[in-house]
């Protein structure tokens, strides 16, 4: 099993890299929003998982060994592969995947490029309990139900679910609870 590489980034694909390790290039597919904060020439050390197929070998490669590990649990859902986990993993930080699950909304995972209302509700399902809360967990799950709304709005809007949470992050803790007066507040973040 390779568990790390660390090499330089050859070449950039959509949702891969090529590594050049010890003379060899070697195809990592990674999330998408990783392929486009580097570039060609850097190096970077990567957690690892392949995946070995009857008629392929494919190498998934995470910043971080949370994410590798969430990528492997969502592996075992019914139905989720490892191209539909790697979405899963471009599309949400960790924090919202743990969000959606302790909250019970399959409808965050709903968002993701290839998951169907029925796979997302098979995802919350399964990793209830083998997800662990986190400290990082305890904040956005504590998120009140006028934040869920604007979070809502945000995404109906266009943004992403994770562009949506950090502006809900930047709303100051002095600003009321109404949802128009939140929405507008976060709307600021991305005009500012």
């Amino acid at each position: 099993m390779i568990a790390t590489l660390h090499g330089e980034i050859q070449h950039k694909e959509e949702n891969a890299l090529i590594l050049a390790v010890g003379g060899v290039g070697l195809r990592v597919f990674t999330a998408k929003s990783l392929v486009e904060q580097l570039n060609t020439g850097e190096k970077i050390f990567l957690f690892t998982h392949l995946i070995v197929r009857e008629n392929e070998l494919s190498l998934y490669g995470f910043e971080k060994a949370e994410e590798r590990q969430l990528f492997l649990t969502l592996l075992g859902v019914d139905g989720v592969g490892p191209r539909v986990a790697l979405s899963v993993l471009s599309t949400l930080s960790l924090d919202a995947v743990q969000r959606a699950v302790f909250s019970e909304e399959p409808e965050l995972l709903n968002r993701v490029p290839g998951v169907g209302k029925k796979t997302a509700q098979k995802i919350v399902l399964y990793l209830q309990d083998r997800l662990k809360p986190t400290d990082v967990l305890g904040r956005v799950a504590r998120m009140s139900d006028a934040d869920s709304e604007v979070l809502a709005a945000l995404t109906s809007l266009g943004y992403s679910v994770v562009e949506a949470q950090t502006a809900i992050q930047f709303i100051p803790k002095t600003t009321s609870g109404e949802v128009e007066e939140r929405l507008r507040v976060a709307l600021q973040y991305f005009n500012g």
